[in-house]
């Protein structure tokens, strides 16, 4: 493996755990705020985020190369409404989603077959991510301040699911 894929997915590595330890501190936050139905949402998707995480670094270990952990800043501890939060949820899919869009374009041009069918995976699994997340802005905006919408949201999004593939059972939509 050469040195800059390598070095990629090394990058996409520490992404997926950045965005592991950033959705559990949203998990804390909203649980602190009594959305207990949201904090578990985050921290099946923390979960997802790891799963990820641990994928590229099996494939890396896989193909000869080295894992570089590096240290992570600290995470927030409070993240605004519940709006305010998934908004920043979205903003940071949308950012893993280009990562690996560039990613790919990268492996693509140096024509590597293997890495390529990976970011692909992960690529695919972006469109639900964001779907997911622009899904639940939007019906967090139709609640506005409506405490009892928010509730019943929150409810349903407590009943979100592992699943067996290393992805989560969306819920909300």
């Amino acid at each position: 493996m050469n040195e800059q894929i390598q070095q990629l997915i090394n990058n996409l590595i520490q992404i997926e755990h950045v965005s592991s330890t950033l959705y559990l501190a949203m998990s804390n936050y909203m649980n602190k705020l009594n959305l207990r139905g949201m904090g578990t949402w985050f921290r099946l998707q923390s979960e997802e985020e790891r799963t990820h995480m641990l994928k590229l670094m099996d494939y890396l270990v896989d193909r000869g190369g080295t894992v570089e952990l590096k240290p992570l800043s600290a995470q927030p501890s409070e993240y605004g409404t519940p709006l305010e939060t998934f908004q920043k949820v979205l903003e940071h899919e949308q950012f893993v989603t280009n990562s690996y869009r560039q990613a790919y374009d990268y492996v693509n041009q140096v024509n590597d077959q293997q890495t390529l069918v990976i970011i692909q995976e992960f690529l695919k699994e972006q469109v639900d991510e964001e779907a997911q997340s622009q899904t639940i802005v939007d019906r967090l905006k139709l609640a506005e301040n409506n405490p009892a919408a928010l509730l019943i949201l929150d409810q349903e999004l407590g009943q979100r699911k592992p699943t067996t593939t290393g992805g989560t059972a969306p819920a909300a939509g």
